[in-house]
């Protein structure tokens, strides 16, 4: 909530308590520009996550989240693709062509994992990250190809200072897809066990799976279509969480979500202030914190060189 209050009033316009009161052009200011960042941030830090935290559930990694098993790569060439063949459609069409190709590329992905030999768990996210590379390198051809670097570099790179009213309202489909996500939290935690175990168990492995990859695709479609990627949020925040609660996702969610949002805010306020009043796009800010961390949880894992 600190972080939250401390995000609307930082901007290179002042926004003060005392000209809300006294009823100026502040009330504008907050409703078209700043409210609408902090929600989208707030958003966005609650829908990934929880992603990353379905897709280690379910892959049985901790080292996947969506930046590191190519589905931010692979709607980022959904989004390329449609604006090539079909540049006037809606953005509800544009959100469903980046979901089917996310989906695919997230079931490439684990179509990998099963056939190629894993001797280290530190294998799986460098599998991702090669399959996000080639997914990324035919996304910069057809975007060079066809002059539409501009428009690729801001799909890969997250950035909330085009955030106004009108522009961050598709969030909130994700944050109800994340509340799907909870309500079946129990099913994904046996499903993280395992086909045979989930199956004596009565349920459909297939299903639960195929449930909980579309959950992934469309959230993480959503946060790419709006603002843009935002590398290793999915993988710092749920292994912070799994270090205190454990692997129960019900019991995680609710964790992972609020870390996520704070996280978030708290990486804004620093692109902001670092070069104030110039601004570094969110998605760089979380990229380097995380690459850092993500380096430290390689580091911590057992059996890791010291």
């Amino acid at each position: 909530m600190v972080l939250a209050v401390a995000s609307l009033f930082v901007g290179v316009i002042d926004l003060s308590a005392g000209g809300l009161l006294t009823g100026s052009d502040d009330w504008w200011l907050l409703a078209a520009s700043r409210l609408p960042r902090t929600l989208a941030i707030l958003l966005a830090g609650v829908a990934l996550p929880i992603c990353g935290l379905l897709m280690q559930q379910l892959a049985r990694n901790r080292f996947v989240e969506p930046s590191t098993a190519g589905t931010v790569d692979a709607a980022t060439l959904g989004l390329l693709v449609v604006t090539l063949l079909a540049p006037g459609l809606p953005v509800l069409g544009k959100l469903g062509a980046a979901s089917v190709f996310a989906l695919a590329g997230t079931a490439v992905f684990l179509l990998l994992l099963r056939r190629i030999p894993l001797r280290s768990i530190v294998m799986v996210p460098l599998v991702g990250l090669m399959f996000g590379g080639v997914i990324a390198a035919g996304s910069g051809f057809l975007a060079y190809r066809f002059d539409l670097l501009q428009a690729l570099n801001g799909w890969m790179i997250g950035d909330f200072s085009g955030m106004v009213a009108g522009r961050y309202e598709l969030l909130w489909i994700a944050v109800a897809l994340t509340a799907v996500a909870w309500l079946l939290a129990d099913r994904f935690t046996v499903a993280g066990m395992g086909d045979a175990f989930t199956t004596n168990l009565g349920l459909n492995y297939r299903r639960i799976l195929a449930v909980g990859l579309a959950l992934v695709a469309v959230i993480t479609a959503i946060v790419v279509v709006t603002v843009g990627s935002i590398p290793f949020l999915g993988l710092i925040v749920p292994n912070v969480v799994a270090a205190f609660v454990g692997d129960n996702v019900r019991r995680g969610v609710p964790w992972v979500a609020t870390l996520g949002a704070g996280f978030l805010l708290a990486c804004d306020l620093v692109g902001r202030l670092v070069r104030f009043p110039y601004e570094i796009p969110l998605g760089v800010v979380v990229g380097v914190i995380g690459s850092v961390l993500f380096v430290h949880l390689l580091l911590r894992r057992p059996g890791a060189p010291r």
